[in-house]
Order: C-alpha cells, then sequence, then structure tokens
C-alpha cells in the first residue's frame, strides 16, 4: 500500500477500529466468564484476533475474537479437564485448522447443512441465557443446562431475599437495566450516534450506577499487569493429548471455530462490494491464532459476525482496522485496567444475555420452512439436543438427521407397470434412484408381467441405478427367457449413473 493511499484510508480505518474496539471490550470480558475462565483471558484473545489474525486473515474485514458459540463447549472443558488442558487442546485445534487451511480444505467445512449451524447456535444461545442468568444474580451456574433451569428458582428467591449476606438482587436489577439499555439503543438509536454500541453504552450506565450507589456486587477481577493473565503452556501438558477425550474435544474446537468462522466470513463479504474472502487463508490465519491462544492460556477464537458487521458499518475497507482494534484493547488493558475492576459481573452477564437471546434466531428457522419440515425439524432437534445433552452430541443429531434425509431422498424411487400399444409389450418405468433397499420393491412389480412379455426398462428417468437392481432385471430377463419373454433395458441417457455395465444373456435385449 502507497504512502497515499494509506494516509487517505488511515482515518475511516481509525475511525472504525475504535468502534469495533467498544464492542469487542464488554464482549471479550462477557464471553470468558461464561466460559469459566477470567475475563482477562478474553482481552488476551481479543488482542490476538485484532493483531496477528487480523494482520494475516483471508477475510479483511472481520473481526476475530472470543465467540459466544464457543463458551459452552468451552465452560464444559474447564469443567471437566480444567483450566490447564485447554492450553494442549486449542494447540492441537488450531494446528488442525492450520493444516486444513494449507490443504485447501475451507470450502469444506461450509458443506454443513444450514439447519444443523442454526440450530447449534440457536442451543448455545439457550445455554447461554440459561447459564447467564445465575451470574446476573451473583450466583455460580451449573454444570448442564438442564440443572440452571430447574435450580433458577431457587437461586431467585436467595437473590430476592437477601439469603447468605448476598445482594444478589441489586446484581440481578443492574443485569436486567443492562438488557433494558441495549433493547432500548437497538430500537430507538440516533442515527448520529449508530456506531456507538448498545452493550458499552449498558455497561457504561450500570457501572456508573453501581458506584454511585455503592451497590455491593461482584465486579470485575483483572491484573494490574496483563502478564499476569498469561498461563503459558507447560510442555509436560501436551502428553495429555494421548487421552481420546482431549482429542475428540481438540477436533470439536477445531470444527465447530472453523465453521463459525467460514460462515461469518461469507456473511460478511455479502455486507460489502470490496475484497472477497479467501477461506483457506482465513482458515489458516485462525489456526496460527488458536495455537498463539493455546500457548499463552487463553480462550479459543474464531471470526465473529457482531463484531465484523460492526466493522462493515463503520466504513473500514482494508484489515487495518481489525489490528487497530486489537492495538486499542492492548492499550486500554496495560493502561486503564483500573478501570475495568469497576464493572459489575452481573452487567457483562446481561449482555450476554441479550446475545443469547439474539442467538435463537426466530426468523432463521421460519425460514427454513420454505425448504420444507425436515430442516426445521432438524434446527429444533439439534436445538435441543444441546441444551439436554452436550454440545457434541446435539451437532451429531443434526448431522445424522440430515444424513438421514439424504439417504431417504437417494432411495426413493417409482416403480410404474404400463402397458404398451402393441401386444404382449409391456413398460417397467423407474423414476428415482434404484438402489438396493428398492430389491424387494421391484421383485414384486417383476412378478406380475404375464409369462411371453416383452418388457422395455427406459432408465432415462433414473438418477442412479446399483448392481443389485441391475442383476435383478438381467436375472429376471434369463429366468424367463425359457418362457418367450423378452427384456430390453434401455439406457441411453443413463451411461454416466450407470454402476458397472450391463451386460448382454441369452434372451435378454439391451440397448446402449
Amino acid at each position: 500500500m502507497r504512502a497515499e493511499q494509506l494516509k487517505a484510508l488511515l482515518p475511516r480505518e481509525l475511525l472504525a477500529s475504535v468502534v469495533v474496539f467498544l464492542v469487542a471490550l464488554p464482549l471479550c470480558m462477557g464471553i470468558a466468564i461464561a466460559s469459566g475462565m477470567p475475563p482477562a483471558k478474553g482481552l488476551i484473545t481479543g488482542i490476538i484476533g485484532g493483531l496477528v489474525v487480523g494482520w494475516m486473515a483471508g477475510s479483511p474485514l472481520q473481526v476475530s475474537g472470543p465467540a459466544a458459540g464457543l463458551a459452552v463447549l468451552v465452560f464444559e472443558l474447564v469443567r471437566q479437564h480444567g483450566i490447564a488442558m485447554l492450553g494442549p487442546i486449542l494447540l492441537l485445534a488450531g494446528f488442525l485448522q492450520l493444516v486444513a487451511g494449507r490443504l485447501r480444505l475451507g470450502c469444506w467445512f461450509r458443506v454443513t447443512a444450514p439447519a444443523v449451524v442454526y440450530g447449534m447456535l440457536a442451543g448455545i444461545g439457550v445455554l447461554i441465557v440459561l447459564s447467564q442468568v445465575h451470574v446476573m444474580l451473583d450466583a455460580t451456574p451449573q454444570p448442564s443446562g438442564l440443572d440452571n433451569l430447574l435450580g433458577f428458582p431457587a437461586a431467585l428467591t436467595q437473590a430476592a431475599q437477601g439469603l447468605d449476606s448476598g445482594f444478589g438482587w441489586q446484581a440481578g436489577l443492574l443485569g436486567l437495566s443492562t438488557i433494558g439499555v441495549m433493547w432500548l439503543w437497538d430500537k430507538w438509536r440516533p442515527h448520529a450516534l449508530r456506531f456507538v454500541p448498545g452493550a458499552l453504552l449498558g455497561v457504561g450506565l450500570t457501572t456508573g450506577a453501581s458506584l454511585l450507589l455503592a451497590l455491593q456486587v461482584k465486579r470485575v477481577q483483572v491484573p494490574d499487569n496483563l502478564a499476569d493473565a498469561i498461563d503459558w503452556l507447560r510442555p509436560a501438558d501436551l502428553l495429555n493429548l494421548a487421552d481420546p477425550a482431549l482429542l475428540i474435544a481438540a477436533f470439536t474446537v477445531a470444527f465447530i471455530a472453523s465453521a463459525e468462522t467460514l460462515l461469518s466470513a461469507a456473511a460478511v463479504d455479502r455486507m460489502h462490494n470490496g475484497q472477497r474472502s479467501d477461506f483457506d487463508k482465513e482458515l489458516t490465519a485462525q489456526g496460527v491464532g488458536n495455537m498463539l491462544c493455546g500457548l499463552l492460556g487463553a480462550l479459543p477464537m474464531t471470526g465473529v459476525i457482531v463484531r465484523s458487521s460492526a466493522n462493515v458499518q463503520a466504513g473500514a475497507t482494508t484489515r487495518l482496522s481489525a489490528m487497530f482494534h486489537g492495538v486499542w484493547l492492548l492499550v486500554f488493558v496495560v493502561l486503564l485496567s483500573s478501570a475495568l475492576q469497576s464493572i459489575p459481573v452481573a452487567s457483562l452477564a446481561g449482555v450476554l444475555v441479550y446475545t443469547g437471546f439474539k442467538l435463537v434466531d426466530l426468523k432463521a428457522f421460519r425460514a427454513l420452512g420454505r425448504y420444507g419440515r425436515m430442516p426445521m425439524m432438524t434446527y429444533a432437534a439439534t436445538a435441543l439436543a444441546i441444551v439436554f445433552t452436550d454440545l457434541l452430541t446435539g451437532v451429531l443429531v443434526g448431522f445424522g438427521l440430515t444424513l438421514a434425509k439424504l439417504a431417504w431422498k437417494a432411495s426413493r424411487l417409482k416403480i410404474s407397470l404400463i402397458e404398451q400399444p402393441e401386444a404382449d409389450h409391456m413398460e417397467l418405468r423407474l423414476a428415482g434412484a434404484a438402489t438396493f433397499l428398492k430389491v424387494p420393491a421391484l421383485t414384486q412389480v417383476l412378478s406380475r408381467i404375464p409369462a411371453g412379455s416383452t418388457l422395455h426398462v427406459p432408465l432415462n428417468h433414473l438418477s442412479y441405478i446399483d448392481h443389485a437392481c441391475l442383476e435383478l432385471l438381467e436375472e429376471w430377463g434369463r429366468a424367463n427367457a425359457g418362457n418367450g419373454s423378452i427384456l430390453m433395458i434401455e439406457a441411453r441417457g443413463l451411461k454416466r449413473r450407470l454402476e458397472g455395465r450391463i451386460r448382454t444373456t441369452t434372451g435378454l435385449g439391451s440397448a446402449l
């Protein structure tokens, strides 16, 4: 980039980067808390996402950082294996992403059915809401969504009555106020202030109110020195990757982070007319970013749509904005960490509750109805399985339903036996996919053909026919040749969809 171009672009990119920084600051800390990690871990991930991934990214206007979509998974991993094991898991997950990008597999991560992705995000959104309503009351969330749901009445009662010398009701009011400010700002934001993020405004106002009223609520704990928040990966911890559970966790993080990143990149491309995303390069950059997060003991990262859309709407046209937003995060944490320590945890939980509700995209659910009931059922089944079991099980349920639908579609075959004008001539018309699953039905139809008939079997209406059905037809021709029956298989128009070749035997005609 020439000096003249840089000089012209710099003011706009700096303004956009400030907007993205203001959006990212509360989200980085809130997602870290939702993940069961210290807030500083989320800030480190945001800094790496800006400075490193922003510089390497294949999607120049996409912003990377900690994502709500991974919060539930990270919370479960930390609960099961401890914070120390998150580093090796992220290192391996990032390496898998790096290899996938170098092997140019980026486009394959977009094969995931939209119903599964939307259902996954909806399930994650529900889990975030169920866990963060406890955090809004200065209570500790439970390990599962069902436990959080069942335990909410008791947590609400305890907060309202001020049991155990707690002030949960004060925290709850701050969280609800944050949600209210964000909702009102989204509804009636003045055009002149459209770049001011609702999350920052909500957290800022409730923080000021909590300090003014001297409320006794839990506040964010961040170290005065950012270096104190870094937990370097210990080489001995890498040996634990031999545990199959950790290997599965690494593959799960890599897949979900990659799918979310590339879907977000595709959405960002639709928001502007500039440079298109290079999915393989983006995947490589995300891999490097997650490996660094693993080395430093931070949260995993993905490309995130909320910060990315703010970047585009603020007028960014190059990767400089994403990089500068990382600079602002670093400067703020280094110079103004004391300001972060004034923020009530309940306010950040309110941001996450609001974000969780928005992840349950009912518009996307209704839009799936255009493609039939099955996509809607896949969405609902994926979301419910995530809520009542875990993230991996829910995603596998979604994939299973998608494959079942594909198998059902692929096995559909319409069989019609039609009499021809010529005497003793009949046509066996097949439409769809003739696979071994349809052999019983095809056998029943063949058994109804009178002896001495000439049977025409045109295959031009088939999308596919396998050897089981072909052999059944040929065997019928051989078995009935003695009684004067003739089989004419007409395969014109299907040569590339045949499995093997049609053999010509005694009493069997073949029109290729």
